[in-house]
């Protein structure tokens, strides 16, 4: 009898683990990819070379929470993730700064001067809902078009003015010289990879793991008192109510036989070729090595879900299959699949001690033999957020 059967074994199913498991609760971790880690997971290839094999992963949190929790289980590498983007026959940075629009413009702009530049270029909007809003209001229909709106098309597969405005609203635009993707408190990469790091989370007596098994599978095989599910809740319910829609990405993985492929970690292709980016893993990882290895990202509608589709129709969809997931006795769902919501890492690391912690507090004094109903968990981005506020005075 396991207290706690996790479907899952990324982020969201190994930290609810570890912690779990830390107060004394049996757990199993049952994923039916043949690792832990999720889409984290890294390895090394043929080549010897550190590779992401469901592309770049970069870690960065404004939460010391966050980043404390997970210094248990690795050593960091300080790391501040910088991306280039093609545009004109050239490459900038990205995000838009004060560099970027010098070099694309043959201009001198100061980064007082910026902000004045940008507001000639803007479109108000009086309101805004869709991403081509979000970005039009700020930087004009002419960078629009250059660096946003057929790269949205390219992941998404609709134009911007079909998104939701938080799509494109993670993306910032600055005034100065900062170059650096992230602005976060703490930005490092896992000094020995993910995947180490998940092995050491995971690495508990009250821990057991099942790799390349299906939950349906074995769900009646095996005894357990509550289930924690970070697959897509769709799914779960059968699509009873039709799927939720998202986005995947096929991944093109390459070794080259020189030192640096690009100049920097990732270039951006907005305008040209299938796929959307390069990512070249030794900056990321900080390997000495001879040979270099790439990733090519293509998106695409079929294969794994990773990105929910942000759109109302989506969101009338997913609060049907939440209302059925409330009502269960036993089963709590985490992660972007179990909520359908984009999370960074930290923000599922955060939700899934969030919720960790309402199930230890709620645990009851049983007999060993006993079963116990618990009222099923859906943490929003909102009380995540509330919870490490209240914690630490953190964002997630």
């Amino acid at each position: 009898m396991f207290d706690y059967m996790i479907i899952g074994a990324g982020f969201a199913g190994s930290v609810l683990a570890e912690r779990l498991a830390s107060h004394g609760s049996k757990v199993l971790v049952v994923d039916r990819r043949n690792h832990i880690g999720g889409n984290a997971y890294d390895f090394y290839n043929d080549a010897g070379i550190l590779v992401h094999k469901y592309g770049p992963h970069i870690f960065h949190t404004n939460s010391e929470k966050v980043f404390q929790y997970l210094s248990r289980f690795t050593e960091w590498r300080p790391y501040e993730h910088r991306v280039q983007t093609s545009v004109d026959g050239q490459l900038v940075p990205m995000p838009i700064n004060v560099d970027t629009l010098n070099k694309l413009f043959g201009l001198n702009l100061t980064c007082q001067q910026v902000e004045g530049f940008l507001q000639s270029l803007a479109e108000p909007r009086e309101k805004i809902v869709t991403s081509e809003d979000v970005v039009v209001s700020k930087v004009g229909r002419d960078l629009y078009e250059k660096f946003f709106r057929n790269y949205t098309r390219k992941q998404w597969d609709l134009d911007p003015s079909e998104l939701d405005a938080s799509v494109a609203a993670r993306v910032p635009v600055r005034t100065t010289r900062d170059d650096r993707y992230f602005t976060d408190k703490f930005q490092a990469m896992p000094l020995h990879g993910y995947t180490r790091m998940f092995e050491k989370m995971l690495d508990h007596p009250n821990i057991r793991i099942m790799l390349n098994t299906d939950y349906n599978d074995i769900k009646d095989e095996i005894s357990f008192r509550k289930l924690i599910f970070t697959g897509p809740v769709d799914e779960y319910f059968d699509y009873c109510y039709g799927k939720l829609p998202y986005r995947s990405l096929n991944f093109v993985h390459q070794t080259h036989d020189r030192e640096v492929y690009q100049p920097a970690a990732v270039v951006n292709y907005p305008n040209e070729h299938a796929y959307t980016r390069i990512t070249e893993f030794k900056y990321l990882t900080g390997q000495e090595h001879a040979k270099t290895s790439i990733v090519f990202e293509c998106p695409t509608a079929e294969g794994d879900p990773y990105y929910p589709i942000p759109q109302p129709q989506n969101a009338e969809l997913y609060a049907k299959y939440k209302a059925l997931a409330e009502a269960l006795p036993d089963v709590h769902f985490a992660g972007r699949l179990g909520t359908y919501k984009y999370y960074n890492m930290d923000q599922v690391v955060a939700q899934s001690l969030t919720l960790a912690e309402k199930l230890r507090q709620s645990k009851p004094v049983r007999p060993a033999t006993s079963v116990v109903h618990l009222t099923s968990t859906l943490l929003s981005t909102s009380e995540t957020v509330q919870a490490l506020e209240e914690n630490d005075g953190a964002a997630a």
